[in-house]
């Protein structure tokens, strides 16, 4: 056999070594933009909380507990204790703002958890939330609270 038949035979033979290392190398890359699909799609079902409050009464012992997603425009009310409005009366949401007058968030229904959608900017800009309680359905779009404060706290951005 001549130099160049093995020249020949070495380089079909590198030639075919490589070409396995680029397919697995290609099998490598799907794996890991599969992967990454995965993680991409459980990080955007993950919640985003970032602001917290926790609603304190000024005459019992329960409490509301408020989270917000921002991106997914969620407030999530979680009742704490053992307060229960009349049945012509329901519990409406105030955010709080600095300069200007309350604004409602929403009503909330009897159970121990109530979710409400809020945008950012009628969340964000209030130090503080409360509750009030408010004929059965709440106040008419556009006014402001006509009952007593039940719970109030201020609302916190975090990290959660």
């Amino acid at each position: 056999m001549c130099i160049r038949d093995r020249a020949t035979i070495a380089a079909v033979a590198v030639g075919l070594r490589l070409d396995r290392q680029l397919d697995q190398s290609a099998v490598q890359l799907a794996q890991m933009r599969q992967q990454s699909e995965q993680l991409t799609a459980q990080l955007e079902k993950a919640s985003h909380v970032e602001y917290v409050a926790v609603l304190q009464g000024s005459n019992t012992d329960a409490s509301v507990l408020v989270t917000f997603d921002p991106v997914k425009r969620t407030l999530t009310l979680k009742r704490v204790g053992d307060y229960q409005e009349a049945s012509d009366r329901s519990l409406e949401l105030w955010a709080l703002p600095a300069s200007s007058a309350p604004k409602s968030l929403g009503v909330m229904g009897e159970g121990p958890l109530a979710r409400l959608t809020a945008a950012e900017a009628e969340v964000a800009p209030a130090p503080a939330l409360a509750i009030t309680l408010e004929p059965k359905g709440g106040v008419p779009p556009g006014s402001g609270p006509t009952g007593p404060v039940v719970f109030k706290g201020p609302l916190l951005k975090t990290s959660l």
